[in-house]
């Protein structure tokens, strides 16, 4: 390892300013979240994608491959909001084993509400202080670095 390896002042300067920035932003609209509809940004995330699912139900798996989430952590997670009325397990099969969940009503008008304050919540601290032409450079820039971490690397001859 050489110094050449390490990030230079201004580098650093912007990492971390980057990072803080962005800790402070998903903070925040957490925050918001909570303090207006009473959930979490993982219950958020778990009644979104139940409300965008067709039919609005899911199998477990699918919800987790959906999350990007171990199956685990989803489980977890449906515990909570099943135990607050949020979603119901549907039961199938020859075993009547718990193999999907839904969104119960009181689910369905929960996220619906809480996309509308979490929009705002996005709006008002990251896009409502940026002019079109930060926007399009930030939009370009993340687009560049999903596509060079995403991308397999090419293959040396």
């Amino acid at each position: 390892m050489t110094d050449s390896d390490l990030l230079d002042a201004g580098q650093q300067q912007l990492w971390n300013t980057w990072m803080r920035a962005h800790r402070l932003l998903v903070r925040e609209v957490d925050r918001r979240l909570q303090a207006e509809f009473g959930i979490s940004k993982a219950e958020f995330s778990v009644l979104v994608t139940l409300l965008h699912a067709p039919g609005q139900q899911l199998r477990v798996q699918e919800l987790a491959d959906s999350l990007g989430w171990e199956k685990s952590r989803v489980s977890h997670q449906l515990t909570r909001v099943e135990n607050r009325g949020f979603v119901v397990r549907a039961e199938g099969g020859a075993s009547g084993r718990r193999t999907g969940i839904g969104l119960a009503r009181k689910g369905r008008r929960l996220a619906e509400q809480a996309l509308h304050g979490h929009a705002r919540a996005i709006r008002e601290c990251f896009f409502d202080p940026l002019t079109p032409e930060q926007a399009g450079a930030i939009l370009s820039w993340s687009e560049q670095l999903i596509d060079r971490v995403e991308s397999p690397p090419a293959e040396q001859p």
